[in-house]
């Protein structure tokens, strides 16, 4: 497993525990707007496989959980075991994903390797593609959000809002999508020197709230991240 990062303490990446973040290398989608360019092609490696479980050994009843985080960590076929790693030296796991690749997610929640989904949704379906920059089967992040809208594992959905990508239509038919989500939440884009495309920009503070004003009637539990309450 090629590990890009190691966060060693977080108190905000997992809900309600003490948790670090790994971040693995390697990603299917090439989103304008993603922070993290530099682990796309999944060449990048900065802390070893050995290193990170030596590390986890060590904060053992300090830490509770372990954020694995991308790029996209389901692009990897050996994700699996790399989970059941952690979980044998009993860590709760969140995993971050695009949701591209059911036939993997799906699988690992069943056998409880998974604690809780983070689930980016990039835009509504019919702009997945413009918003993922890359070729998108919508049918699999279809099957992927229904699977955890069904109970299929504890979950949040998340969508980083850039102005030239998201429009007030695309959320509500997100709202349709997603109807009866338990947690969604809504981050603005920020920019920085590691954003893969430049000149995109983020949304005024009203402008985020008008947003989440079109999700509520649909998904009552709408967030903007970092918001109190």
């Amino acid at each position: 497993m090629k590990i890009a990062g190691l966060q060693k303490t977080t108190l905000l990446d997992f809900p309600g525990k003490v948790a670090c973040t790994v971040f693995l290398s390697g990603c299917n989608f090439r989103c304008p707007f993603c922070q993290n360019g530099e682990l796309l092609d999944g060449s990048f490696s900065d802390v070893t496989e050995e290193a990170f479980f030596a590390f986890l050994r060590k904060r053992q009843g300090l830490l509770d959980g372990v954020c694995v985080s991308g790029g996209e960590p389901l692009v990897h076929a050996d994700i699996g075991g790399f989970l059941g790693k952690i979980k044998a030296l009993g860590y709760a796991v969140k995993l971050d994903t695009n949701g591209s690749f059911p036939e993997r997610l799906l699988p690992l929640c069943r056998e409880g390797l998974v604690d809780l989904v983070a689930m980016d949704i990039k835009n509504s379906p019919e702009r997945y593609e413009k918003t993922a920059g890359a070729p998108v089967s919508t049918e699999k992040i279809e099957k992927s959000a229904a699977f955890l809208l069904e109970g299929g594992c504890e979950y949040e959905f998340r969508t980083t809002l850039v102005k030239e990508l998201h429009r007030a239509e695309d959320m509500l038919k997100i709202g349709q999508w997603l109807r009866g989500a338990k947690a969604y939440f809504l981050q603005n884009f920020r920019d920085s020197d590691t954003v893969l495309c430049r000149g995109l920009t983020a949304f005024t503070d009203e402008e985020l709230e008008a947003y989440k004003r079109l999700l509520l009637p649909f998904i009552p539990n709408t967030k903007i991240r970092g918001e109190q309450g």
